[in-house]
Parts: structure tokens; sequence; C-alpha cells
């Protein structure tokens, strides 16, 4: 399995290869590399900034440098996802089996002293972004209906109205079939409003076209994973709000319209019946001899065959049998 520095390595070699402009086959093969030979914790990624630039190769021009990407990403995603399990389940463990310790009389006095006995943790509410206590627990209700309201969630983070119900819609759409902490959400959705406001200049229509066409995105049933990279990082709020329609699209959205484009280029390769040219038959409208005719059995066997006429000069159709 590959190191911290082996992974960087290939990473480079990665970048460098579809910058100049190599063979698909190169980056295709390192590609494969990757995906059977490295298995990189959380840490690793973050260091080597790898599911940044693998993430990006998903959008690629080349369809299957982008399937690649795409199941690599999902790879690592999954990798990470376990690594924190383990690691929960080791905190858990850990707790569980430690025994509760017993106060004594001098740090009973020692607290009676400083005027209280115990902390109170703030609450936090579901609101937000300042890491209180509920605001980082995940979330237990119904996913599919979580919105901002819902969650306790105070979305006036700046001083104007329409830039904060911004923020709610992304926050929305974020939280939709999510079960991560308000806090953490309600982050993030700043963040993501925060960029398109830079990126494009303020309020303007092409701003507030964008929030929509986010939320949209992040709402689709079947584009789950988009919100998840958001979440994690994968995409950045600075590449999100300036990905395109079809950057935005699930990978089993793309799969079907890679085969849907193959089918057409299938069908468009069937080759045409291909026309005579008559000299005898007359086009009733222009009077002219130049007409083009197709036949075809359109009635049952022992029936004349049907012919379809048309006029080269003045494009009248008709048919006879």
């Amino acid at each position: 399995m590959m190191d911290q520095r082996e992974l960087e390595s290939n990473v480079k070699a990665l970048t460098k290869c579809i910058q100049a402009n190599e063979p698909p086959e190169t980056a295709l093969h390192l590609l494969d590399t990757l995906k059977k030979n490295a298995s990189p914790t959380e840490e690793m990624l973050r260091a080597t900034r790898a599911g940044v630039y693998v993430g990006k190769l998903r959008s690629n021009s080349n369809k299957e440098i982008a399937r690649a990407a795409s199941e690599l990403v999902m790879k690592w995603k999954k990798l990470v996802e376990h690594e924190k399990k383990m690691k929960g389940a080791a905190a858990a463990s850990k707790a569980s089996s430690s025994p509760t310790p017993t106060p004594t009389p001098a740090s009973t006095s020692a607290a009676t002293a400083s005027g209280s006995g115990s902390v109170s943790e703030p609450s936090g509410g579901g609101g937000g972004g300042g890491g209180g206590g509920a605001s980082k627990k995940k979330f237990e209700g119904d996913p599919e209906k979580r919105k901002f309201d819902s969650d306790g969630v105070d979305i006036k983070r700046t001083e104007s109205n329409t830039r904060n119900q911004c923020i709610g819609l992304i926050y929305n759409g974020l939280a939709y079939r999510s079960t991560e902490p308000s806090g953490d959400i309600i982050a993030r959705a700043v963040a993501v409003e925060s960029a398109a406001h830079t990126t494009y200049k303020g309020e303007t229509a092409e701003y507030k076209k964008k929030m929509r066409s986010l939320f949209a995105n992040l709402k689709n049933k079947s584009n789950r994973e988009l919100g998840q990279n958001v979440m994690s990082g994968v995409i950045s709020p600075d590449k999100f709000v300036v990905m395109t329609d079809d950057e935005l699209k699930s990978e089993d959205r793309r799969r079907e319209e890679i085969e849907l484009e193959k089918e057409n280029m299938k069908r468009a390769q069937v080759p045409m019946a291909k026309k005579s040219v008559s000299d005898s038959l007359e086009c009733g409208r222009c009077k002219k001899k130049m007409v083009s005719y197709t036949q075809a059995q359109t009635r049952s066997a022992d029936e004349p065959m049907t012919t379809f006429c048309e006029c080269m000069n003045c494009g009248k159709r008709w048919k006879f049998s």
C-alpha cells in the first residue's frame, strides 16, 4: 500500500499529465493505480489534498477519466467514513470502560469556594455555528424534512435580508437527507453564500439565479453525493459556486447521458434507405421531372409496394401504391 509520499507523488503525476494534455490512457493508468494501491487516511488526504485534485477530474471532458475519478473519490470517502466509525467506537469503548472518579473533599470544597459545584455548557440550540453542545450532535429526526427553521437555526448572519434568505436556502439544501450537525451545516452554508456573493459581485441577478440553481441541485434526490461532497470539503465553496450545470449532475445522471449519447451515435450510423431519382415521374406542383423516390412494403406481402416521392426542385412530397 502507498504511504503519504507515494500518494502525493502519484497525484502530482496525475495533475501534470492532465495539464499537459497527455493521452487519456496515462491518466486512466494513474487513477487505476491509486484505486488499487492507495488506501489513505483522512489525515493523508488533508495533507496531500489528493481528494481535491482527484475530485476536480470528475468534470473532465473525457468521460472515462471522469468516471474513474468519481469511483476513486467514492472509495476514499468510504475509507474515511469507516475510519471515523472505528475511532468513534474505540472512544466510546474507552469511555465506558473508564471508572468514574469519586470526588474528594478537597475538590468539593474547591468547587464550593469558586461559587459553583458544576459547569453548565452553553446549549447553542440548533442555531448554530457557535459550537454549542446541541449544534454538534448528529441529527436524529427525519432528514428529508430538515429545514433551518425546524432545526432552530438562526440564518441572520449578515445585514442583508436577501443574503440571509440565500443562506437559509443553501442550509435547507445541504440539510436535506443529511444527519450532519446543524452547526456544521450553517457554517458551510455561510461559506457558500459568501463565496457566491464575492464571485457574482453582490446581490446581482446572476447571484440569485446561482443560489436557486445550487439549491435545486442539492435537493435532487438522485444527487445525494453533491451535498456530501460540499460538506466534506471535497468540493470547496469557491468551486461549488462556479460549477456548471453539467458538473453539478450526479454520476448516475452522467452515466445515463453517456449511454444515451452512445445509443444516439449507433442510431445515427444506421444506413438510411437510398433514394433513387426518376426522370419519368413528374411533380404535380412544378411539373419538373426531378423526383426522388423510395419503396417500402407497408401492407401485406401480396399487396403492391408503396412508393414515397419527393420533388428535388420544389420539395413537394406524395406517395402512391
